[in-house]
Parts: structure tokens; C-alpha cells; sequence
């Protein structure tokens, strides 16, 4: 026979796993339509002391909301809800030439509202990095004055991957996001962007 605290202690544990599974299912993105975000990369290389080609966007970045198949059970809905409003950005990087520092992520607020099913919508013009990122690692090392070259990697040309994320709600309230990623070469008084 089991003691009073074992049972206690059982019952507990229980318990306790139930409210962790419900916590877990509040975290999923249970939007019935999934945000799609797509670029077509125009810059692959960013000279950070300008030059000839640098008045270009690094990318068009496209964004389509696509309604997900119905369960199973097919009830009336009214898809006008499952529309996405975004309201903000985040970009990030990914070393991909063996360095490891990186500019600091940043957020920015936006207002979009992209009707599901509605094809694809342009995102507009968006910051690839904080201009305060011109005098951080891995950026400032590039610059002549400090050398010219990566520490890490011995280069003078810093190679990551800048991840752009997309954030917003349907009109439902319900949270939907989506993420790009392009890949690009930055350098300092390199004959410009291309």
C-alpha cells in the first residue's frame, strides 16, 4: 500500500504535468493561416564606406498570409479575420565565414495589413543594420584605421546571413510570423555595392 505523502507526491507530479502541456499549447502558433516570407537579394555586396551602387535596396521583400487546409471538421468560417496585420520586424545575423561576432539584433515597428489569400504584398523599404553598427565588432575592424581586416578570420570582407523576421496578429488576435534570410558580404572602401 502506498503512503499518504506518495499519493500526495503522485497526484502532484500530475498536476504539474498538465499545467506545463497547457502552458506549451498557449506558445503555439495555432493561426489558421501562415505568413510566407520571400526576398529577391538585388545587393549580395555591401561596402560600408558607400561607393557606386549603394544607393540600391538590398532586397524586395515579399510577404503573403496563406490560408492553412481546415480541420477536419468543416464548419462555417468567415476568412476576413484570418487577414494579418503586421506591426514589426527583427533582424538578425549568422556569421557564415567561420566569425562569430555579429552586429546587436534590433526590432521595428511597422503597420501592414496583408488580406489572406490575397497574393503577394510588398514590404517596403526595411534597415538591413543599425547605422550605430558601423562602429561595433565585426564592422569596425574593417575600417582602415583599425586595419582593415577581421580578427577572426583574417579577411577583409565579413560574410553573414541576415535574417529578417516578419511579426504580426490576424484580426482574429491570433500571433503569426515569418522569416528570410539573405546572404551578404560586407567590406569597407571595396569599389562600391553590387
Amino acid at each position: 500500500m502506498w503512503s499518504r505523502q506518495t499519493v500526495i507526491r503522485m497526484v502532484s507530479l500530475a498536476l504539474l504535468g498538465v499545467s506545463m502541456l497547457t502552458c506549451s499549447e498557449i506558445n503555439k502558433q495555432n493561426a489558421p493561416v501562415r505568413l510566407v516570407v520571400t526576398n529577391t537579394q538585388l545587393l549580395h555586396k555591401l561596402d560600408l564606406a558607400g561607393g557606386v551602387g549603394c544607393d540600391v535596396n538590398l532586397a524586395t521583400v515579399s510577404i503573403e498570409a496563406r490560408l492553412l487546409p481546415p480541420p477536419s471538421v468543416n464548419l462555417p468560417t468567415d476568412i476576413r479575420f484570418d487577414d494579418v496585420r503586421i506591426d514589426r520586424y527583427r533582424v538578425s545575423y549568422v556569421r557564415t565565414d567561420g566569425g562569430h561576432l555579429v552586429p546587436a539584433p534590433f526590432v521595428r515597428s511597422i503597420s501592414s495589413l496583408i488580406t489572406v489569400n490575397g497574393g503577394a504584398q510588398n514590404l517596403g523599404t526595411f534597415l538591413a543594420f543599425d547605422a550605430t553598427a558601423l562602429n561595433q565588432a565585426p564592422f569596425a575592424a574593417l575600417l582602415p584605421q583599425n586595419g582593415g581586416r577581421d580578427p577572426e578570420t583574417g579577411r577583409s570582407i565579413v560574410t553573414m546571413d541576415l535574417i529578417l523576421e516578419v511579426f504580426g496578429q490576424t484580426l482574429a488576435g491570433e500571433a503569426v510570423s515569418g522569416s528570410t534570410r539573405m546572404t551578404v558580404d560586407f567590406c569597407v572602401q571595396c569599389s562600391g555595392c553590387s
